[in-house]
């Protein structure tokens, strides 16, 4: 298919099958045909079922969990559509699998989040489109384009129809005050923050609740939900203090283990996510809301090949 005169293919792999059929339909681009063929020891190889020769090639892979075996898939497919004279390789990558292994914390630790973007630099990726990557210094990392968009104009869009009353928008800890602010606009609401502290890995502990949040709606924001631990440690805290219900909203829904059982069991009412990342339907659950980044990023892709501006696409606020 060709947009603007320019010939265009858009491949998925195994991460995010549903996503990347939404993505098409928003595009208008039909879904090409790529094999991933696993042998018996692990090793994997990539067979593209027909011609990429001159085309700009867009590919959808979040690499979440498994995301060694995503991250091969698409640095396998990333060879093979070089040797095969793509025009330009794009990843449509929702989910930067590693993006919390930003920094060295420790004095022998690696910093995975930029080896990642290295083994796609040299793999012959051209281009590559995240959503709320979990450290924005990760732009940095690349020497070739990266675009981070933000998921907050399409969940605040989304509690904007819910019309609550009396809105508190609260950050489960420091780090994600910018983003908690940023999503507080939207909604046109005040701000808390919860002071919390890690004692180990996926386990947090509040301390405090800044801000005043006695009778009011609470709405969690993060970019990521793993465990769920923190989400539900804070909407606990804030229903001690005073809060009237607690509803949560992330970008990425992770959920690893039995996270979206904790969850419908927990004192939230209701968690939004994006689906970035592939939601089995054996963990979904009542409580669970998925919405769909799929059209934003097919018009994206319409924009990128028209050489025109995207960012405006992903901070659209509407009543949706």
């Amino acid at each position: 298919m060709s947009i603007e005169d320019k010939k265009v293919k858009l491949f998925t792999l195994s991460a995010n099958r549903p996503l990347a059929e939404s993505i098409a339909r928003a595009a208008n681009i039909p879904l090409s045909n790529v094999e991933v063929i696993k042998f018996a020891d692990g090793e994997m190889t990539i067979n593209i079922e027909e011609s990429v020769r001159g085309n700009h090639v867009f590919v959808v892979q979040p690499t979440s969990q498994p995301a060694n075996d995503h991250y091969m898939e698409i640095l396998i497919l990333a060879d093979a559509l070089k040797r095969a004279s793509a025009a330009s390789i794009t990843i449509l990558m929702p989910y930067y699998g590693y993006s919390r292994q930003d920094r060295k914390a420790k004095s022998r630790q690696p910093i995975t989040a930029k080896l990642m973007a290295n083994l796609l630099t040299v793999a012959g990726v051209n281009r590559v489109v995240c959503l709320d990557l979990h450290a924005a210094q990760i732009q940095g990392f690349f020497d070739i384009p990266i675009d981070n968009f933000p998921a907050a104009p399409l969940l605040a869009s989304y509690f904007r129809k819910k019309k609550l009353e009396n809105v508190v928008v609260v950050s489960p800890d420091h780090g994600g005050v910018t983003r908690a602010r940023i999503f507080a606009t939207f909604l046109q609401a005040p701000l808390a923050i919860i002071d919390k502290r890690r004692p180990e890995p996926n386990k947090a502990e509040v301390m405090n609740i800044i801000g005043d949040v006695q009778g009011a709606t609470c709405v969690m924001i993060d970019d990521i939900i793993d465990t769920g631990g923190t989400l539900m440690a804070g909407a606990e805290a804030l229903v001690k203090a005073g809060a009237k219900s607690v509803y949560a909203a992330a970008t990425h829904g992770v959920l690893t283990n039995n996270a979206t059982e904790k969850l419908q069991k927990s004192v939230l009412e209701e968690i939004v996510i994006t689906d970035t990342i592939y939601l089995a339907p054996e963990k979904k659950q009542p409580k669970i809301k998925q919405l769909s980044v799929g059209p934003l990023l097919g018009e994206a892709i319409i924009h990128i090949l028209n050489d025109e501006p995207i960012s405006q696409i992903f901070n659209r606020i509407e009543e949706v």
